[in-house]
């Protein structure tokens, strides 16, 4: 099994290019396993180990549910208590028909809240850092909910890092200091957490777009509880081996819960638990940021678990390695290599041709240009507003985002000012935007 390991990692960087290192590790009744292959960053010749540190994105969400569960099993909060009690006075939680998001609600993503953060980025270089709380705090005082709180499951990242945000003001902390406190300490993984130490920040590997470019890090502290964290496969490892029970913690008790309350996921076979996504008597979650790729999994049944990292967000991932790991009989995906595409500068009046807003039936995409560089920031139902992201050229209607490996297709008029944008994204039919103005 080794070997056919080290296979699956050595086609998933050389033959596909999926990735520029990428670390599995394996966990059984009879002890642990890892293997590694590829390197820090594509000038690095530094190989990844399991003791690299990588951006592991949403099982952070796993981190932020466990201290909820941990808090529970302490009797110090209740999963049907308000998500309102944990917060200022002053701060109004939104509500629907007289009921109110719980902490139960923001675990298991019914609580209403959309996926993504809701202001305009204040820059494109690092549009999550400008994010405040008192930013968070002025959107949940005004925003109306869709539906009902718990009545439907809908993926959120901005529920998940406001529990962690909810918490944190409960225990009287910041979010690292309580993941450090009530989570790492105890488990013996000083590898985890958000602020790199020295000896982390050596080991620490690059992250690349889909098309293998560096990307540089982004960071978003007032919605951690959602994606902040940082680890490596030694420490996810140590992780697994508490939660399937061979090692003895304190944090036993709320590994427990997590798995006790289950919530459909939508119209699929899947239940979400507290931090988990369960199918049977398999508990996963994935992870991914704009440069890195992660999956942390167990077969509770088995006693078996498995963590993937890489160190590239590109289509490939690792969910599949992760699954086939788990049930050999989950084939492996086969990618193509990503299609390695040249900038080239345009005029700036050309580039002016293409700002302005562009509106599909729910969704709208405001082009924006800053200096010599040309922006897009994607908007929802509710005027929700998603990152801000950099569109580079490779002709003179055709640009392509770096960190997706989508393209923006310009259409114009005689004159040259744009009419509309399609949008082709990996894997997925395009969709077409008519400018408003």
């Amino acid at each position: 099994m080794t070997n056919e390991i080290h296979e699956m990692l050595v086609n998933r960087v050389d033959q596909q290019k999926q990735a520029v290192g990428i670390v599995a590790g394996v966990i059984e009744p009879n002890g642990r396993r890892l293997n590694a292959y590829g390197n820090l960053a594509k000038a690095d010749p530094r190989v990844v180990d399991g003791d690299t540190i990588f951006e592991i994105g949403s099982i952070s969400k796993v981190f932020t549910s466990l201290v909820l569960a941990d808090m529970v099993s302490r009797g110090e909060v209740a999963l049907d208590d308000p998500a309102a009690k944990y917060l200022p006075e002053h701060v109004k939680m939104p509500e629907r028909n007289g009921k109110s998001i719980t902490l139960l609600d923001l675990s298991t993503h019914r609580s209403g809240l959309p996926n993504v953060i809701n202001l305009k980025p204040r820059g494109p270089t690092n549009p999550d850092a400008g994010y405040s709380v008192d930013d968070l705090y002025q959107f949940l005082s005004h925003y109306e909910l869709p539906r009902d709180p718990g009545s439907e499951f809908e993926y959120s990242n901005l529920g998940a890092g406001l529990l962690g945000h909810l918490l944190a003001y409960r225990a009287g902390w910041d979010f690292e200091s309580m993941i450090r406190s009530r989570i790492t300490e105890p488990l013996g993984i000083p590898d985890t957490g958000i602020t790199l130490t020295s000896s982390m920040k050596q080991r620490m590997a690059t992250g690349h777009n889909s098309i293998l470019g560096p990307v540089a890090n982004r960071d978003s502290l007032t919605l951690a509880g959602a994606g902040a964290l940082r680890s490596s496969a030694n420490d996810m490892l140590t992780f697994l081996e508490a939660f399937l029970a061979y090692k003895q913690t304190p944090l036993a008790p709320a590994m427990k819960i997590m798995l006790e309350v289950r919530r459909a996921m939508g119209n699929t076979k899947f239940e979400i638990a507290l931090g988990w996504a369960v199918f049977g008597e398999v508990a996963w979650h994935s992870g991914g940021t704009a440069r890195f790729r992660s999956f942390i999994g167990c077969d509770l049944k088995a006693g078996s678990g498995v963590i993937v990292l890489s160190n590239a967000s590109t289509p490939g991932g690792v969910d599949d390695i992760a699954f086939h790991l788990l049930n050999p009989k989950v084939p492996l995906a086969n990618f193509e290599h990503p299609k390695q595409r040249t900038e080239v500068h345009l005029d700036l009046k050309l580039l002016d041709n293409y700002t302005g807003r562009y509106q599909s039936a729910d969704r709208i995409f405001e082009i924006t240009r800053h200096g010599v560089r040309l922006f897009a920031q994607g908007f929802g139902p509710a005027g929700i507003g998603g990152p801000m992201f950099e569109l580079f050229a490779e002709s003179e209607k055709n640009f392509f985002v770096k960190e997706t490996g989508s393209q923006f297709n310009f259409e114009t008029e005689s004159e040259g000012r744009a009419t509309r944008v399609i949008m082709h994204r990996v894997g997925r039919e395009p969709l077409s935007f008519p400018r408003l103005f």
